[in-house]
């Protein structure tokens, strides 16, 4: 079973509920806004892909952060990682968590290879 992380209301995450039941591939949605989301997963994701691929600097969440937060996202660790666990909306929709690894964003022809489809 994967497990897909974000928001229930956003169309990427959406979109990608329905191409994983299209594949036939058992999956789960983790809601960010109702199920949370703590700060050593997070640390996970930042050590496994990064700030880059998983920081989402397009979105207003991310432009409403203050200046001493953006510059802590900017180091990773422990420090950004609480950052984003208390504002969730500012990671890449979605994260695709595989078991053994992650993939951030829409990205059919990973995850086919992901799930070996």
């Amino acid at each position: 079973m994967v497990t897909i992380y974000g928001i229930k209301n956003c169309d990427t995450v959406r979109k990608t509920l329905k191409w994983f039941d299209a594949q036939g591939v058992e999956n789960k949605l983790h809601d960010f806004r109702v199920d949370g989301i703590d700060a050593k997963t997070i640390e996970g994701w930042l050590d496994e892909v990064g700030g880059a691929v998983l920081i989402n600097k397009r979105g207003p969440s991310y432009r409403n952060l203050s200046d001493a937060d953006k510059a802590t996202l900017e180091q990773g660790g422990a420090k950004a990682a609480e950052i984003l666990a208390a504002n969730p909306t500012v990671i890449k929709r979605p994260v695709v968590d595989f078991g053994a690894t992650r993939s951030v964003a829409y990205d059919e022809k990973r995850w086919t290879e992901l799930a070996g489809l």
